[in-house]
């Protein structure tokens, strides 16, 4: 499971079709409908939020709006929409990671991802706000 902290609009399709599914099991965990993956590490920072489903489902909600944006249909019934639950920190130690660990994916995977991203100005997805630091404690890096 891999959830992203980078905008989903950085992603190939394959790791957009992935966030989304893996996004809805983790939303699956923190509801309590899956024995699975209750500690899996990508989900300790929702657990850390305030409002931890809020959150995700706001997360939820900006990967299927990306995917809406390029023509794709992810069934927007399976999460609620919510309002911004306010932002929670991501270090620019895990950003920076996370650009790297994508961009090594996108290499062999899609080329065309990796050469615009490249090109873009990296942004992360409207959930976080980036601060100072190194690579998150629970990244298994």
């Amino acid at each position: 499971m891999r959830l992203w902290s980078l905008h989903p609009h950085h992603l190939d399709a394959k790791g957009l079709v992935a966030l989304w599914r893996e996004g809805l099991l983790a939303k699956a965990v923190l509801e309590e409908k899956t024995k699975g993956y209750t500690n899996h590490p990508q989900l300790i920072r929702f657990k850390r939020h305030r409002y931890p489903l809020k959150a995700l489902n706001y997360y939820l909600l900006i990967v299927q709006e990306e995917a809406t944006a390029r023509g794709y249909s992810f069934d927007k019934t399976k999460i609620r929409h919510v309002k911004h639950p306010g932002t929670y920190p991501l270090t620019q130690g895990q950003f920076n990671y996370e650009q790297l660990h994508l961009q090594k994916k996108l290499i062999t995977r899609d080329k065309h991802k990796h050469t615009e991203n490249k090109q873009t100005k990296w942004g992360s997805h409207p959930l976080f706000c980036i601060v100072d630091g190194e690579i998150e404690d629970w990244e298994k890096t």
